[in-house]
């Protein structure tokens, strides 16, 4: 972890917030487009957000947060809580939505799914390619930094409020969609789900805030071989990986525990894995707060 100091925190639009968090050891770790942070906050809960700032900027970091009114507790608090001044302990960023080099772009965010989309549609442009943003929200009040992409990219952004103008017709811009083209799109279920039947697969990238809702066979229990302390933790039918770790006393890292934001990799060394995660693991890693075994045990690097 890296330690920040709340540096500022602003309102951007209605129920957001933008905090900007300060390194204070010298250099914060380098990020890439669509990489996020995971925030220790003060009162113990950990959250995932992506960094929208300026990935030349090593000196700070920025993220935006939208007061979720069924929060867990993370928007909550920043929102009524935090303050500037505040320390803040955040992660090394880790990029399970990377942006491919391309010639042209297409970019597509729904409300606080501008955050990835922002620093992308950036770089694209810095790197000479052709690039268009498609914001949706429902009304301007509610979508953050539309003031800061409409100075900086011009016609190049399309701000779309549903409550004027209904639904954007992800179909009609599909079709004008050049063959060259990449699109990268984040932002609500319902839009993504829009988003994907209207765009080919094969050149379609989306970062969701929840996972997709799968099917899978009733889980079993099993056992992991922890290799390195030469330990062996039972894992019961009704617990995941990392509850199983966690109460054995190994300090596996975690944060959202649905198989989106990637904290909880750990190495695989023996056994068949069951991904249930929503990122796609290399090979030998695992996500442990939803995978599971197909093989009666699972050997990790522990």
């Amino acid at each position: 972890m890296q330690t920040t100091v709340l540096e500022k925190i602003e309102p951007v639009a209605d129920g957001v917030v933008s905090l900007h968090l300060r390194g204070t050891g010298g250099p914060l770790a380098p990020w890439d487009p669509g990489a996020h942070v995971d925030l220790a906050l003060p009162n113990w809960l950990t959250r995932q957000y992506s960094l929208c700032g300026d990935p030349a900027d090593r000196a700070k970091y920025r993220v935006a947060v939208r007061h979720d009114r069924l929060s867990r507790g993370g928007s909550e608090y920043i929102h009524l809580f935090l303050t500037e001044g505040h320390a803040v302990d955040v992660s090394v960023p880790r990029n399970n939505f990377p942006l491919r080099p391309a010639p042209e772009y297409l970019f597509v965010a729904g409300g606080i799914g501008i955050t990835p989309i922002l620093p992308m549609l950036a770089a694209a442009v810095e790197a000479g390619a052709s690039a268009t943003l498609m914001y949706v929200g429902r009304s301007v009040a509610t979508m953050p930094f539309t003031e800061e992409l409409r100075a900086t990219h011009g016609d190049r952004v399309h701000v779309h409020a549903t409550e004027e103008h209904g639904r954007p017709d992800f179909t009609a811009l599909a079709a004008t969609l050049s063959s060259r083209a990449l699109v990268y799109a984040c932002g609500p279920e319902s839009m993504l789900d829009a988003v994907e039947a209207a765009f080919p697969a094969q050149r379609l990238q989306v970062e969701r805030f929840r996972p997709v809702a799968k099917e899978w066979a009733p889980s079993k229990p099993f056992a992991v071989h922890c290799a390195r302390s030469n330990r062996t933790v039972q894992v019961g039918a009704d617990e995941s990986v990392l509850d199983a770790l966690n109460h054995a006393g190994y300090r596996v890292p975690s944060g959202c525990r649905e198989g989106v934001c990637g904290s909880c990799e750990i190495g695989v060394l023996g056994g068949e894995p069951e991904h249930r995660d929503d990122i796609g693991a290399a090979p030998g890693r695992m996500y442990c707060c939803v995978s599971r075994a197909l093989s009666p045990d699972l050997t990790l690097d522990l």
